[in-house]
């Protein structure tokens, strides 16, 4: 059965956020993990924008947050605590927020995109032309890198798919190179 097909069951053909029952498609969460159910949820057009675009966000919209907030469905609490952490300045975000609980892990999912930081506290990453790279995004080696720790060296010209940023320093990010996890100065690739 297709990712799509299950989703809607799953779902009841409703849009799992705000239970819109129209223009409705898959939407990973990234970092994605599996690329399957367990980090899709089935969203709205208007939510999907939203999520994507935050120059679009109408905080209005977001209020259906007070309920799909309490999913069973851990994607979709994901996306609920990252926009109600957008959104906590209008104050009623802010109260939901105190309400929600999630895991050391999926609050860990839920901060992957640094989603809710203030501007001056995030760290933003920057490939070697300047390009922001968020997770789950693929970027190229731009040169051979010797892999410590190892005899292995990354081959130029290696794409490296869902990376995963490191939080605490803006020049390193993480990625598999031949099926081994590695970290990755950022000044040394180039986003796809």
């Amino acid at each position: 059965m297709s990712i799509e097909r299950e989703l809607s069951k799953r779902s009841q053909n409703k849009c799992e956020l705000c239970s819109n029952e129209e223009n409705l498609a898959p939407y990973a969460v990234l970092p994605a993990k599996n690329g399957d159910l367990q980090d899709t949820i089935f969203a709205c057009a208007t939510c999907i924008t939203q999520i994507e675009d935050p120059e679009q966000t109408d905080a209005n919209h977001w209020r259906c947050l007070n309920d799909s907030m309490w999913s069973e469905q851990i994607p979709v609490q994901i996306i609920a605590w990252r926009m109600l952490s957008r959104l906590r300045k209008e104050g009623w975000p802010q109260d939901l927020l105190d309400m929600m609980y999630l895991d050391d892990e999926n609050l860990e999912w839920a901060k992957a995109t640094n989603e809710g930081e203030d501007d001056e506290d995030k760290i933003i990453h920057r490939d070697s032309n300047g390009v922001i790279i968020n997770a789950g995004d693929s970027v190229v080696l731009i040169k051979d890198l010797p892999v410590k720790g190892s005899s292995m060296i990354a081959k130029r010209g290696t794409a490296v798919r869902r990376v995963s940023l490191d939080h605490e320093n803006a020049e390193y990010i993480e990625g598999k190179v031949d099926g081994q996890q590695i970290v990755i100065i950022t000044k040394y690739v180039k986003k796809l």
